[in-house]
Formats: C-alpha cells, sequence, structure tokens
C-alpha cells in the first residue's frame, strides 16, 4: 500500500503544475490565432494562382523573295539584334532584272528627250523655212528671183511645217499625254521594284530576340513566304488565368510578386497590366455551347496580363515562353 501511494506521488511530481498547463495552452491557441489571422490576412490582401504561364508573341522569318540559299548566318538558341543579316538568297538573277528594269527606263526617259531635242530642232527649221519664204517673196515681188526659186522656198517651208506636226505628234506621244506619263510611272515601278527584290535576297532580323526552330540550310530552295526560323523576343509576360471570383477587386497597375518554377528561391516584380473581356473558353476557336439542354455551373478562369516592372538580367535568369509561374497580386493595400 505504501509502494502504491509513493508511486503516485512521484507521477504527480512529473506532471507540470497546473498554471504551466494553462500558459502552455495559451501560447498554443495564440499560435494557431496568429496562423489563421495570417492566413486571413493573406487571403483578402492577395490572390494568387497556379494556373499562370511566361508568354510571348513569336516573329516568323520568311523570304520576300524566292531562290537558293547561299549563306546562313544564325543558328537555333542564338540571339539576335533586329536589322542584322541571317541569310542570303542567290542575287544573280535579281542583278539581271535589274539591269533589264534600268534598261528599260533609261530608254523611256531618252526617247522623251530626244522628242523634245527633235522638237525644238523642227521649231527651228520652220522659223528658218519662214525668214527665207518671206525674203524669196519679196525678192519674187521685184523680179530679183525667178518663180522657180520662190516655190523651191515654199517646198522647204512645206516640209518644215510637216516636219514641226510630226515632231509635235511625237513629243506628245513620248512625254506630254496621259498614256505616255501612265508608261513612264510602270517602268519607274519596275525599276523600284527590281532595286526592291535584290535589297530582299539579303534577308534581314524583323525583331530582336533568340533564333528557334531554325528550317534553312545552305543550298535549299526556298519560296517567297516559306518559313525560315522563328525569332522569340526578348520582352515576356505573364499571362494568368484567375477564377472569376478572385478578380473582384483586381485590377489595372496592382503590384504583383512573381514566383517562377525554375527559381522557387526567387521573387521578381511585375504589375497587372490588362485584365480580359472575355473567359478563356469563351474566347477560345470553339466556345462550349449546350446544345443538349442540361447545364453544370462551372467556375470560369479569365486571362490576366501581367508584365514584369524590373530588368531581367538574361546571364542569371532564363525566362522562356511556356515556363510555369505563381503570381501574388496584392488587391487591396
Amino acid at each position: 500500500m505504501e509502494d502504491t501511494t509513493t508511486e503516485v506521488k512521484e507521477e504527480e511530481k512529473k506532471q507540470p503544475p497546473k498554471g504551466m498547463k494553462r500558459t502552455i495552452g495559451a501560447i498554443i491557441g495564440v499560435i494557431i490565432l496568429c496562423g489563421v489571422g495570417y492566413f486571413v490576412h493573406d487571403a483578402l490582401m492577395y490572390q494568387s494562382t497556379d494556373d499562370a504561364y511566361v508568354e510571348t508573341t513569336t516573329v516568323q522569318v520568311s523570304p520576300k523573295v524566292s531562290g537558293h540559299i547561299t549563306k546562313v548566318y544564325v543558328d537555333d538558341n542564338q540571339h539576335i539584334e533586329a536589322g542584322m543579316v541571317v541569310a542570303e538568297i542567290d542575287d544573280t538573277d535579281y542583278k539581271v532584272a535589274l539591269q533589264k528594269a534600268e534598261a528599260a527606263y533609261e530608254k523611256v526617259l531618252l526617247d522623251q528627250k530626244n522628242a523634245q531635242a527633235n522638237f525644238k530642232a523642227m521649231q527651228t527649221n520652220i522659223e528658218v523655212a519662214k525668214k527665207d519664204l518671206d525674203r524669196y517673196t519679196k525678192l519674187f515681188e521685184s523680179g530679183a528671183v525667178s518663180k522657180q526659186t520662190l516655190d523651191t522656198a515654199q517646198a522647204k517651208y512645206d516640209s518644215a511645217q510637216a516636219n514641226l506636226t510630226q515632231a509635235e505628234q511625237a513629243l506628245l506621244s513620248k512625254s506630254d499625254n496621259k498614256v505616255a506619263d501612265a508608261n513612264l510611272k510602270v517602268v519607274k515601278a519596275e525599276l523600284d521594284q527590281a532595286k526592291l527584290n535584290l535589297q530582299y535576297t539579303k534577308v534581314i532580323a524583323p525583331q530582336t530576340g533568340t533564333v528557334t526552330s531554325r528550317r534553312v540550310e545552305k543550298g535549299m530552295f526556298v519560296q517567297t513566304g516559306s518559313p525560315l526560323f522563328v525569332i522569340v523576343p526578348d520582352k515576356v509576360w505573364v499571362v494568368a488565368n484567375f477564377k472569376e471570383n478572385q478578380l473582384r477587386n483586381m485590377k489595372p497597375h496592382q503590384k504583383v510578386d512573381i514566383k517562377v518554377d525554375t527559381y522557387p528561391n526567387h521573387i521578381f516584380k511585375g504589375e497587372v497590366q490588362s485584365i480580359q473581356r472575355s473567359s478563356g473558353a469563351k474566347s477560345s476557336l470553339f466556345p462550349p455551347e449546350n446544345a443538349v439542354g442540361s447545364f453544370v455551373k462551372i467556375v470560369q478562369r479569365i486571362p490576366v496580363k501581367i508584365v514584369f516592372t524590373e530588368k531581367i538580367n538574361p546571364d542569371e535568369f532564363t525566362i522562356v515562353p511556356g515556363m510555369s509561374v505563381v503570381p501574388k497580386v496584392r488587391v487591396k493595400e
């Protein structure tokens, strides 16, 4: 009996005092309340989603003229600058076409110039013939020259008049009417196009970015508009699909913390740029239709465009389209 009593007393000594129990319970309660408060506060202040990814608009590079590729200056995953020559097409035929167009244009200009010069010459000839005719007419009236001499002067004048009329018609046909002007514009346009085609044999990068999906090699024959490769621009953004009930307090220019799955220990800074005016499902190529009459309410997701507000160092972080991210939008201050 004494042994039992002794054991009970020892157990009572091992147990903490009742006051300490209350203190520990209170501390645990405070911790729980703080945790709940934190999550409630976080839920009220922020909206987040894991249905988000990095996006950009890619640029397909295609030639404006057809021909055989003679040089390729870029490779997959190479960073290039806008305006850089990325490939060259054999320009032999285009140089010949330019020479022909230049010759045709020069011929039209020369024809116009010759017509003007000939008209001026005919004007001079008829002035001389008219003076001779007037002089011989007076001399004939005074009996100083014969009728044959006067007839010869008259014939020269008539011939000069006919030549002037013919030169005038040639001038009109070459430069002074709508048909001539249209013809000049046509050959000038053909010359300009030939110059452009020769320039187009050098394929120029339209935008700064990284080369992907290269489909061209030296010696290949390419058609106008055929894809050579794709440029992924340096500028990227985030498309986040938030549930419709998360957009209640969301608006443009709100600050966003962005976590990229590739870099879980780094938070990128951004802001809401815009909220799409339709759900992702409604904007799809084939939006869902209720054709059978049944209806199940589904919480829709609305795409939100988020832009990075900090400059991302490409040597430190590689952020490319398609990466999964988790944006956290501060919807209340």
